[in-house]
């Protein structure tokens, strides 16, 4: 994929997910970070198509109106941003052949890459890069990512290829806040950006042009032959959208699809035979990634922090990694990869505990009052709720099984739903329509967390949608963000997970390990700090290899 950042977005179903530590051990041709598997033996032809599996449709291919992952993963093939991220996670140029920071680290001039052209030959200049900072900041735009273009006091075009960006104060993410992708101006200009057919045709600038999208079914994408950085190998994508995890396997198996994520049951245990290790190559490594049991405080049962807490000591962390993940992963405790610099490793912990548990609810007023194994407040109304996710993520599913026996054992009926990922979007999510959810984000390489975290993304459209609020948080995500120095910044978001572990608004359950395999035709695919996907317009497949018919 074209490495790009992608600003915090939900997680769709299948999760394709980037990281950068490897585990221990090596499962036949699995390959790790320190793998030497996908070294070029040969040189590389044009050709074939890589057809690849997602359980969740598209909902828009305007990145700024959409929230899903498989939305900004083909995005991420058609357009670009200024700067990316390379294979060692470095800010390195895209649309941008360099740039300029000021002493005071106000304002950023970008030098602009020449000849590079949208999908439809048009020229891209530094004009599209002021239209999509309008367009992003403009009220009328439903977008969830204005904030990082909020904290700019001016952008100016200085000539077709030279822009220049102004901030107010001192922004820690201001570079790679220009990752965003640009969208073209002589397309949208003067539109209404909601009703623009772009949502359903994209023309971008990117190393892939839209072909078609049959909405449920599948999305295609051609080569784009004027590439900047050179045509991509491979000549199409096909992204299929399969609803289920067990059915895209068997395609998979059937030589109907080339990669996916595995699931951990997938990957231990169904893919050690030897004609599919001859087949595919199957990749590890801990993602950016955490998934969560995330409370709606906007419903009085979750309002009390001691119920939160207690639900917390009643669900075994430690089981879910082995019981659901088959060990591949980590215990969260937080919002943060275990071993990056801002996670802090010392916050208070609310491991499996159900003594505990029984305290805090019953100071919180709840408690078996009838001897009939059930808690009841004092009106005697019984303790339940129901947990919400999306429809196509066995491990959320078997996580809220598990999760939903153990709070049997102390008392509390939990019920679980399971919903069409669109519609689980459009009208839970967004809507605030649900008691309690279990999701997960993308961590980003920038560990600031406004738009999850802070009270003003908790309005109706911001990704703040269990509604936190905490006052002392919002003057840490406001302080984190202005210091320039790793070390002074880190202060800030230690003390902010000090507080959400406390808080408890999440119950955070795990890190998962990145589980990708790729048919074995497709080379030159090198696993990096950045995962596999850095380098996708440089995977090949031989001409002997080669399974569909180039054009």
């Amino acid at each position: 994929m074209h490495y790009r950042i992608v600003q915090f977005f939900m997680v769709a179903c299948i999760i394709f997910y980037f990281g950068c530590e490897g585990p221990t051990g090596k499962d036949n041709k699995t390959s790790e970070i320190t793998s030497d598997a996908g070294q070029v033996a040969e040189k590389p032809c044009y050709g074939d198509t890589i057809v690849l599996g997602s359980i969740g449709d598209a909902s828009n291919l305007i990145p700024i109106l959409a929230s899903d992952g498989v939305s900004h993963q083909v995005a991420g093939y058609i357009y670009n941003g200024l700067v990316k991220y390379d294979k060692d996670l470095k800010i390195t140029g895209d649309l941008a052949e360099s740039w300029d920071i000021s002493p005071d680290n106000l304002s950023i001039t970008f030098h602009l890459k020449k000849g590079v052209q949208w999908h439809d030959g048009t020229p891209f200049t530094a004009d599209d890069v002021l239209f999509t900072y309008n367009i992003t900041i403009d009220p009328k735009t439903p977008t969830p990512y204005k904030e990082n273009f909020k904290q700019l006091k001016s952008v100016k075009v200085i000539d077709p290829l030279t822009i220049r960006v102004e901030y107010r104060e001192p922004y820690a993410k201001a570079l790679i806040t220009w990752a965003a992708s640009i969208l073209p101006m002589h397309l949208l200009k003067g539109e209404d950006i909601t009703q623009s057919p772009l949502s359903r045709k994209p023309v971008g600038t990117g190393p892939f042009k839209f072909k078609e999208w049959h909405s449920g079914e599948r999305i295609v994408l051609e080569y784009n032959q004027d590439y900047f950085e050179g045509r991509p190998y491979i000549d199409r994508i096909v992204l299929r959208i399969i609803p289920d995890m067990a059915t895209m396997f068997l395609e998979l198996k059937a030589g109907k699809i080339d990669m996916m994520n595995l699931t951990p049951l997938q990957y231990k245990r169904q893919t050690n035979q030897p004609d599919f290790n001859k087949t595919y190559t199957k990749y590890r490594y801990l993602a950016f990634a955490y998934t969560y049991l995330g409370y709606n405080l906007l419903d009085p049962l979750f309002k009390d922090i001691r119920v939160r807490q207690a639900i917390s000591y009643t669900i075994n962390r430690e089981e879910l990694v082995t019981g659901v993940l088959f060990g591949l992963g980590r215990v969260a405790s937080g919002p943060y990869k275990p071993g990056t610099w801002p996670y802090n490793p010392d916050v208070e912990r609310f491991d499996y505990d159900p003594a505990k548990a029984r305290i805090l609810f019953k100071e919180a007023g709840w408690e078996d009052r009838d001897n009939d194994g059930a808690l009841e407040d004092a009106n005697g109304k019984p303790f339940k709720f129901t947990i919400i996710t999306n429809q196509g993520n066995d491990s959320r599913l078997k996580a809220a099984q598990i999760i939903q026996q153990r709070l049997r054992e102390a008392g509390i009926t939990v019920e679980i739903r399971v919903i069409e990922w669109a519609a689980f979007l459009k009208e839970f999510i967004e809507k605030r329509n649900f008691q309690a959810t279990i999701l997960g984000w993308n961590i980003l390489q920038d560990p600031d967390l406004y738009n999850v975290w802070h009270s003003e993304k908790s309005e109706p459209g911001g990704l703040n949608f269990i509604s936190f609020k905490n006052k002392r948080v919002d003057e840490l995500l406001e302080k984190g963000r202005r210091i320039l120095e790793q070390e002074k910044r880190k202060g800030s978001y230690f003390e902010i997970q000090e507080i959400l572990a406390k808080e408890q608004a999440y119950t955070f359950l795990w890190v998962p390990d990145s589980l990708p395999v790729v048919n074995s035709r497709f080379k030159n695919i090198t696993p990096a700090p950045a995962g596999i996907e850095y380098n996708f317009i440089k995977w090949y497949v031989p001409k002997e290899e080669q399974l569909y018919k180039t054009f």
